[in-house]
């Protein structure tokens, strides 16, 4: 059970991030690995992660999924 990044905001928050090339099976299998490891989280020793996130090769644009995962193309990180 891992993720490939965890970013850490200044207010003590942070996500965790899974980096897949693209692809619709491999979003899938990122959030639900993602989803995975969120719960394994023991809220009790500290938050929740605030965002899961998966960054992808290719794209136009970010959009957030129903279940509330960001899907971002890389080329959108840029500026």
């Amino acid at each position: 059970m891992e993720c490939d990044a965890v970013i850490h905001l200044r207010n003590g928050s942070y996500g965790l991030v899974e980096i897949k090339l693209g692809g619709d099976n491999l979003i899938e299998e990122g959030t639900i690995n993602l989803k995975k490891l969120a719960d394994k989280i023991d809220t009790t020793k500290m938050k929740p992660a605030s965002f899961l996130t998966i960054v992808v090769g290719l794209g136009d644009y970010a959009y957030r999924r129903k279940d509330g995962i960001y899907i971002v193309p890389i080329g959108c990180l840029k500026n």
